[in-house]
């Protein structure tokens, strides 16, 4: 039995008189969160999915006021094209900061028919990159290899640089249709079967004389650095679009995809990352714990001078706020988190004993 829907004003986490910038503020931070690009989880593809459909229905006054009226039903002739053959995805993804795969991820889950020209496929490359970038953003190359259409025959395979014949065997259909007479039982039965072309294999043209450069393949691999921006405070696993660095098109006139960079942290010895607060373990001597201490701890911006309160206890947290990497897209900074752990000696000196000793004995007198 399919689960039954959530009401939408709820799945977006807003009142039912709410406008349509408030709608349109908490399906940009609820998208954000359960992007399936950034949300790993396995649910959230589904979340997202409802997240949409949820924005879909109540940011379109006609389709919001038939659901007020009469709930799911009222909504319930729409089908995918009819919510999102309109919504510019670019555009809201684009004001969120980066390319997130708005449209190619709406066209997979709700089988949403584009209207955007046929382009080649999207690469998709990872990149780590050190604490003092995320912290201070800049530029970062990101190298990649990818097929890239024939400057020789311009993406046509072919010698002379334009388009090949068509095939000689399917017309250019790229197909080849088959077919077979049967009867049975006194009735003439006529049977046709279509395979695709072995001689063009599918394509419809064939190249006689290629392109010396590609091999009539109209592609050649190429390496190339890339420089992309990276924005101070990243958050972890987010997609940088680069547009048209993708794989080629299949075919001279449909333009290349696009480059999605997964940024992610690369790992740090002084530091753990979390979102913008930075964490760190230091151990420090049981009479340092007791009688309070000053450290010297590192941070992105020089090193710290901390001073370590009296009677402090074992995983105790020492937050110094604002010392963290900033907070992607403004709105301050993180911490820098410190959890002291003690260090008890396991071998003593004479006299470092008789010290602990005596020190028993005056907590057995106070007790």
């Amino acid at each position: 039995m399919p689960a039954q829907k959530r009401d939408y004003y709820e799945v977006l986490g807003v009142p039912r008189d709410a406008d349509g910038q408030a709608i349109k503020k908490a399906y940009h931070k609820l998208a954000m969160e359960w992007h399936p690009d950034r949300n790993k989880s396995p649910e959230a593809e589904e979340r997202f999915k409802e997240i949409a459909t949820a924005y879909a229905i109540l940011k379109d006054p006609t389709k919001r006021a038939q659901y007020d009226m009469g709930g799911m039903e009222g909504v319930a002739h729409y089908t995918s094209d009819d919510l999102f053959g309109g919504l510019d995805l670019g555009n809201i993804f684009g004001d969120m900061g980066f390319g997130f795969g708005g449209g190619s991820i709406f066209d997979r889950m709700f089988g949403r028919r584009t209207t955007r020209p046929l382009h080649g496929q999207d690469l998709r490359v990872q990149v780590e990159i050190p604490l003092e970038l995320v912290n201070d953003g800049g530029r970062e190359e990101v190298r990649v290899s990818h097929p890239v259409s024939c400057a020789t025959c311009h993406g046509y395979g072919t010698k002379s640089g334009t388009a090949p014949s068509l095939c000689r065997h399917c017309n250019g259909s790229g197909r080849i249709v088959t077919t077979r007479d049967e009867s049975k039982r006194e009735q003439h039965i006529k049977v046709q079967q279509v395979n695709v072309c072995q001689h063009c294999h599918g394509k419809g043209t064939e190249v006689t004389d290629p392109c010396p450069t590609c091999g009539g393949y109209g592609q050649v691999e190429k390496e190339e650095t890339i420089k992309v921006t990276i924005p101070p405070g990243i958050e972890e696993g987010m997609v940088l679009r680069v547009a048209g660095h993708g794989l080629p098109g299949d075919g001279p006139d449909i333009p290349p995809g696009d480059l999605h960079v997964v940024v992610y942290t690369h790992p740090d010895s002084r530091f753990q990352r979390r979102g913008p607060d930075l964490w760190r373990a230091e151990t420090i001597d049981v009479v340092d714990a007791v009688l309070g201490t000053t450290r010297t701890f590192p941070s992105l911006d020089g090193k710290l001078k901390v001073k370590i309160p009296p009677g402090s206890q074992p995983d105790e947290i020492l937050r110094l706020k604002g010392k963290g990497l900033p907070r992607f897209r403004g709105n301050g900074r993180g911490d820098i988190n410190i959890r002291i752990q003690l260090h008890v000696p396991q071998e003593l000196s004479k006299k470092e004993r008789q010290l602990y000793e005596q020190l028993r004995k005056l907590s057995i007198i106070d007790q």
